[in-house]
């Protein structure tokens, strides 16, 4: 057994795919925080937040009036 080199530690390729690693997850915590990523998700990320659109028969967006009835 004396025949054996060394153990020279992790290997260099290990190191670098864990910094590339750590940097992306960062990177993704740091968009989550400011809001630019994460939550912004779905069909309706493209309309104006209140609803009032609605989809042709070809698909095209199509604004809608607001509902007239209502609770008092």
């Amino acid at each position: 057994m004396a025949d054996q080199p060394p153990d020279t530690g992790v290997p260099r390729w290990v190191k670098v795919a864990g910094v590339i690693v750590g940097v992306l997850v960062l990177l993704v915590v740091v968009m989550a925080l400011i809001g630019g990523g994460l939550g912004n998700h779905g069909p309706d990320r493209h309309t104006s937040g209140d609803g009032a659109a609605e989809r042709t028969e070809q698909g095209a967006l199509e604004p809608r009036a607001p509902f007239a009835g209502g609770r008092g």
